[in-house]
């Protein structure tokens, strides 16, 4: 999903934002023919993510801007890595600086934290995935941070499955008809290829939302007990979704509950950026 196209839409408005006129500073400070090196360090431990994106943000600063990538999303480094290397007119760099660090710290921060829960539950047969709490416009680069980390995306828009919540739930039976018939008919009218989820706050609804032969159900906030009961219930006729409470501490032990996937949307939504920075050697050539 992050591809070119994306990454040129969204890092050329996040450089109109930054600079719509230019930098003044450094067409102010700055002389047109000074030239720059630059190089991406670790200041901290983590997951890279977000090269591309790097890349861009110079590119479509200055053409004349390159960026060398030593390290490959999903690579894992130590502080004092050098992550990518810059060189080009000096103005360029200094301008599109920022906004490369911005996005590459924001998303080797989500591609660490995911990670650190992809490794938590290793062994388990789990996996862990990210929901749509995602920044509004950013939503590939998050989630492709996510990849990078080791995790895998749940549907990327409401475009791409059914996902029928309490809420859905509540006004599909409302006028009377049972979660069992009102599900078959949902799926009777979809076509066959679309993915239906039904996320569940009780056992009990287990049984019915089963014979509708939705594809996946969501285990919403249960206990452990509840999730393993859940999990004997179900019996490989659904793919079984837990949602919840899912934290570093958790998450090992909801996955030996033997749950085909958690899913956490603090992979996004309350990720910290992390600490990388771009050491710039100015060149000014000396006047004859």
């Amino acid at each position: 999903m992050l591809t070119a196209r994306t990454i040129d839409r969204v890092v050329l408005l996040a450089l109109d934002e930054d600079a719509p006129f230019g930098d003044l500073t450094s067409e102010a400070l700055i002389p047109a023919s000074a030239t720059a090196t630059a190089a991406l360090v670790a200041r901290e431990p983590g997951v890279f993510a977000g090269g591309a994106v790097f890349e861009a943000a110079f590119r479509l600063t200055d053409p004349a801007v390159t960026v060398t990538l030593l390290a490959a999303d999903g690579d894992r480094f130590e502080p004092g890595d050098t992550l990518a290397r810059v060189h080009g007119p000096a103005r360029g760099v200094l301008q599109a600086e920022r906004i490369g660090l911005n996005f590459t710290q924001r998303m080797s921060g989500i591609a660490t934290l995911t990670a650190r829960f992809a490794d938590a539950i290793r062994g388990t047969g789990a996996r862990i995935v990210d929901t749509r709490k995602t920044t509004p416009g950013l939503r590939a680069f998050e989630r492709h941070a996510v990849r990078s980390g080791g995790g895998h995306n749940h549907r990327f828009s409401l475009s791409d499955a059914v996902m029928a919540k309490d809420n859905h739930l509540a006004v599909l039976t409302a006028d009377g008809t049972g979660l069992t018939e009102a599900l078959a008919g949902v799926r009777d009218r979809l076509p066959h290829t679309t993915h239906i989820e039904v996320e569940v706050d009780r056992l009990d609804q287990i049984e019915p939302v089963l014979a509708a032969g939705v594809d996946t159900i969501m285990l919403d906030n249960f206990t452990l007990d509840d999730l393993r009961e859940g999990v004997r219930m179900i019996a490989g006729r659904a793919i079984v979704e837990a949602s919840g409470n899912v934290t570093l501490d958790t998450v090992r032990a909801i996955a030996e509950t033997g749950v085909d996937v958690i899913s956490s949307g603090a992979l996004t939504h309350s990720v910290r950026s992390l600490d990388l920075g771009l050491d710039v050697e100015l060149h000014v050539a000396s006047a004859s």
